[in-house]
Parts: C-alpha cells; structure tokens; sequence
C-alpha cells in the first residue's frame, strides 16, 4: 500500500492550515482538507480509515491534537481529493477532532466533526498522516472519537502507511 501527499519544499503547503485561504476558515479555524493520493491496495481490503494527528502538539496542549479521522472510505478510490473533509465525493464517517474537547469546547460539527488543519504557534511541527486498509467496513457512528476507532480496527488491519507532514508555525 502507498500513499502520497504533494509537499512545498518537504512541508504540507501553507494552504492547509493556519495560512490558508480566509474562506478556508471558520470561528479562526482553517478547514480545507489536502489531497492523498493512493496505491497499492491489498486485494482482501474492503474500506480505508484515516487519522492525521499532531504529536509535537503535547509540550503545548498536554495532548497529541487530533485533526482528522475517517473511517469506512472506499477502496475503489485512487485519491481522496482537497476539501474531501468538508464536500465529500462519495460517502464515508468522520469522526471527532480534538476541537470538540473539553478543553476548546468548539459546538460547530462542520468544525468538531471534520478535518481541522494545522495551526501551531511556532516552529515545526511533524504531523502524522496514518491510512489503513482494512476487511471490513467498521461498525461506528457518524460521529465517533479516535479511540473508538482504534477500537474498532483492532484484528482487521490489513495494512497501513505512515506518512510525516510537516507544517511550519
């Protein structure tokens, strides 16, 4: 299995995140979702699932940030496109991001609910892109939170890839 995500001299490009476009964003938060190109699928795999999280948020938050999980996406797809978060072209669930913690308390679901890009305060931060194939599509709500959905792939991870995404701040 392969992906691939295009880079701006080897960073996620600024559009994804807190440089993005004005329209891009809603209550300060940058929404539009970047492309991920996909390859090599196992034969056995029946849906995708997704998490693009930020490790090098925890000296700052106390918490890895999650931006972004997915799960139930189809495996007849060669990319999911830019803004797929916000206008998906076909159906998958998204789960919860870390705005609809306790903590950020954020109420907006075109928000909590969906990809949130990278905002952090300053220097580099090395955000994670993982992608799963799996053999089943998983039993979980619309609105579902990560740990659920570790949950869930437990024994029907076929394969999954690791990508590393920088942003600047």
């Amino acid at each position: 299995m392969k992906i691939e995500v295009a880079l701006d001299q080897g960073r996620l490009p600024a559009k994804y995140g807190k440089f993005g476009a004005a329209a891009d964003f809603k209550n300060q938060h940058p929404l539009r979702s970047f492309p991920i190109k996909i390859s090599n699928l196992p034969e056995q795999a029946v849906s995708l699932a997704l998490t693009f999280v930020d490790p090098d948020s925890i000296p700052v938050a106390g918490f890895q940030w999650i931006h972004w999980t997915a799960a139930n996406l189809p495996i007849n797809i060669q990319e999911i496109p830019e803004n797929a978060s916000q206008q998906p072209p076909f159906s998958f669930i998204q789960g919860k991001n870390s705005t609809a913690s306790p903590y950020i308390n954020e109420a907006d679901a075109s928000i909590n609910q969906r990809y949130v890009g990278p905002t952090p305060p300053s220097g580099i931060h090395n955000y994670e892109l993982r992608l799963y194939a799996l053999d089943k599509k998983l039993d979980l709500k619309a609105v579902f939170w990560m740990n659920e959905l570790q949950h869930a792939m437990e024994g029907h991870i076929l394969e999954h890839q690791k990508l590393i995404l920088p942003y600047r701040g």
